[in-house]
């Protein structure tokens, strides 16, 4: 099957960016710790922390209650954000996953799948399925279902799909068992893909006659009962490809607030959580194990919209800005000074970063550039949209200041929910300057600095136009080895520094603790966790 260039419609962002929005403008609520940066934890930790006793021979029974980060209203795929923050962990108990990423060996691993392998060139990548694996309603989960699910999740504009079908020429299934991937040009990081929404493979049936969708995979459980903004209840399968799970019941709850969390996790009402707060994560890593993942861009990023009739169409006021906000003072003001403040793309942690100077803060040379600005027509405002959270204000405020000096006067406008600000940025497009985050992780750089600014992409809410950026986008999407990653995002990393495009703020930081009776969970990418071989002692 061949996959046509298309435009994602612009409704479908909505649902497919909420969890960046939701990383950008929660993190923080002005104490504690970001970034990794903390006493027990370095920055750019990946991986399970903390002190886990010995769980021995696994139990049998008991209900695992989760509270995630945000509620899912819906459990398609092509509709909720295949991400740790936003429902990936839910959809990865339903459908499994096709491979998951190992933290520790840094290699993807099967799951559903028996083996995915490369070509010598990286321009084809083969699966092989395990023999027996059925969905819950009985039907196999052969190499047809997957190409159909696969089909399904671009045609439907699922997230990650308008790389997939820009990288991606075929998807065949060979025979019953193999699965064919033909690339447009070599994609070592292709895999990363397999992990969230494309290797979450729906059943033919889970489209039902009269229109609904009903959850099916083949996964360690199906749904009980879904009330949304309530609760999510999912039972075991007795016919699970890897063996009946330990647990016969995961309740996924909505609890408002990560510290009300923490007070659910040590009075035992829940035993997992996904955190984002700094304040929470340093308090919960102090006490309990679980898994900790660091991103680069996770914590905010000033994104500016050039397209034509605003501020930020004109570079010098891009400039301006770049050289004007710093990240150490954004950093003491919605932080307390204990994040990851930093404006490069990818800090000295990751195994991305480069040689490449970050810009120098020059408020006599920004100050030249606005009044330059001002005389050819720029009126001094700029509007600053984001919403209304502590961490949020605090650093709409610390921007405010600093822009001001330099002659420019910000406007801050508050929405009252992540979802305005969602329509408002990702499907109107109307805005001066929002903070954002890209979360980028370091398996999986090349996807999310696609969506953000490929010329054609969406999600490109800045108006980003450049064929220079969507070639280098290329070049770190068909590098074939480390290194020549690296040099192609040290590339990006000098036309992002010239074009402005957006202002780094800091990279950040997600953690899921589990209260320490907990057993046998498996992280893979993002924060979404694999719960089929956990257990309660």
């Amino acid at each position: 099957m061949s996959f046509p260039r298309q435009h994602r419609p612009a409704a479908m962002a909505v649902a497919a960016m909420a969890s960046v929005l939701l990383l950008a403008s929660c993190g923080s609520s002005g104490s504690g710790n970001a970034g990794g940066a903390g006493p027990e934890t370095e920055a750019g930790a990946v991986g399970i922390i903390g002190d886990q006793p010995d769980g021995g021979t696994p139990v049998d029974g008991g209900t695992l209650s989760f509270a995630g980060y945000s509620p899912v209203a819906s459990l398609d795929p092509t509709k909720t954000q295949p991400a740790g923050s936003t429902g990936g962990t839910e959809m990865a108990a339903i459908y499994d996953l096709l491979v998951r990423y190992d933290a520790e060996s840094q290699t993807y691993e099967p799951q559903l799948a028996k083996s995915l392998t490369p070509n010598d060139d990286y321009t084809t990548w083969t699966i092989t399925l395990r023999d027996g694996v059925t969905f819950s309603d009985g039907t196999p989960l052969d190499a047809e279902a997957v190409v159909a699910s696969t089909n399904r999740f671009n045609e439907r504009h699922g997230g990650n799909s308008q790389a997939f079908m820009t990288g991606v020429k075929s998807v065949e299934a060979t025979d019953a068992s193999t699965v064919v991937y033909t690339m447009n040009q070599p994609w070592t990081e292709f895999p990363a893909l397999l992990v969230f929404g494309h290797g979450m493979i729906v059943a033919p049936s889970a489209d039902q006659p009269d229109g609904t969708f009903k959850p099916i995979g083949a996964g360690a459980y199906t749904m009980e009962s879904l009330t949304p903004g309530a609760d999510l209840v999912l039972k075991a399968r007795e016919d699970y490809w890897n063996g009946k799970p330990h647990l016969d019941t995961l309740k996924f709850v909505t609890i408002a607030g990560d510290q009300p969390k923490l007070d659910a996790l040590n009075t035992g009402d829940i035993q997992m959580a996904f955190l984002l707060n700094d304040a929470a994560i340093d308090t919960a890593k102090a006490t309990l194990p679980g898994y900790y993942e660091t991103v680069s861009l996770g914590s905010s990023v000033v994104q500016i919209n050039q397209r034509e009739g605003r501020p930020g169409a004109d570079l010098r006021i891009r400039k301006a800005m770049q050289m004007t906000v710093d990240p150490e003072v954004v950093d003491i003001r919605s932080k307390d000074g204990k994040g990851a403040p930093g404006t490069e793309m990818f800090q000295s942690w990751s195994k991305w970063h480069n040689d490449v100077p970050p810009v120098a803060l020059n408020t006599d040379e920004a100050t030249k550039l606005v009044n330059e600005a001002k005389a050819d027509g720029f009126d001094g405002d700029i509007t600053y949209f984001t919403v209304q959270t502590p961490s949020s204000q605090a650093t709409a405020l610390a921007i405010q200041a600093m822009l001001a000096p330099i002659g420019i006067n910000v406007n801050i406008e508050y929405a009252a929910s992540v979802t305005d600000v969602v329509k408002r940025l990702y499907v109107d497009k109307d805005f001066d300057i929002s903070t954002g985050s890209y979360s980028i992780a370091d398996p999986a750089p090349f996807a999310r600095l696609y969506s953000a600014m490929n010329s054609e992409s969406s999600n490109n809410i800045i108006g980003i136009n450049d064929p220079e950026v969507d070639q280098l986008l290329t070049d770190i999407q068909t590098a074939t080895d480390d290194d020549a990653k690296r040099a192609a995002i040290a590339n990006l990393q000098t036309k992002v520094n010239e074009l402005a495009p957006f202002l780094p703020l800091a990279a950040g930081v997600t953690f899921v603790p589990w209260t320490d009776n907990v057993h046998g969970t498996v992280p893979s990418l993002d924060g979404i966790m694999l719960l089929d071989q956990a257990w309660i002692k």
